[in-house]
């Protein structure tokens, strides 16, 4: 059969599906990133916190307290890297296995279509594990380089020590952005192994999956919490 045929089993809906993935997911990482000034995400408000973070760190004493807190950090960015690798085994261990998997996905929708097809279906979320895995990596990483510019900060609270605790912040800020978005491409991943059941499931799941992203940064308790004003005295 060749690769014309093949396509022939994906209908227009299958690919209105794979579209309103692709966009549910990168349209929402935009707006989360750059939300309006008026409303903004947890992911901002909490960087505004992590600049106070590096502030108050300069003056504290001892410093082992922030050294546990972004040693707890890059614990969670390396169990979620870890997932990640666990889940492309997965995907690869069920592509090796072509036979079984028509099996198990003939049982979860109607159809005689070849194991190409549902072989395409698992690459889809294959490709989020794999980016995932990656935004976690980076996010590592990029927590050990706050770490090393937080142990450059000098004991005494001089203008080097605020520059350098502010270069820290950024850093800081820029890891939990990566580790941000792997979550988020956890979330899509997750939605997009509804396509095994049909492009209606797809379509049903990225848009759940939209609605409780959105609500979590822009109409959560927690993000009620961040927007209360400091008490004062």
């Amino acid at each position: 059969m060749v690769w014309l045929d093949q396509l022939g089993y994906f209908t227009p809906l299958d690919l209105v599906a794979t579209v309103l993935l692709a966009i549910s997911w990168l349209g929402c990482s935009f707006v989360v990133e750059n939300p309006l000034a008026k409303r903004p995400s947890v992911s901002r408000l909490m960087a505004n916190y992590r600049r106070a973070w590096m502030r108050e760190f300069v003056t504290r004493q001892p410093c082992i307290f922030d050294a546990q807190i972004v040693a707890s950090l890059r614990q969670s960015t390396a169990f979620f890297a870890s997932a990640s690798m666990i889940a492309i085994g997965g995907i690869f261990a069920l592509l090796g296995n072509a036979d079984q998997l028509r099996g198990v996905a003939g049982d979860l929708a109607a159809g005689d279509a070849p194991v190409v097809v549902w072989e395409v279906k698992l690459m889809l979320t294959l490709l989020f594990a794999a980016n995932a895995f990656l935004k976690f990596v980076w996010s590592n990483r990029l927590f050990g380089y706050c770490s090393v510019m937080m142990g450059a900060v000098p004991n005494e609270p001089t203008e080097t020590a605020y520059a350098r605790a502010a270069k820290a912040a950024e850093l800081n800020i820029f890891a939990a952005r990566s580790y941000n978005r792997g979550l988020r491409v956890v979330y899509f991943g997750i939605a997009s192994a509804a396509w095994l059941v049909g492009a209606e499931a797809l379509i049903a799941a990225t848009l759940v999956t939209l609605v409780v992203i959105l609500r979590r940064e822009f109409a959560s308790q927690s993000r009620a919490v961040l927007m209360e004003t400091d008490a004062e005295g």
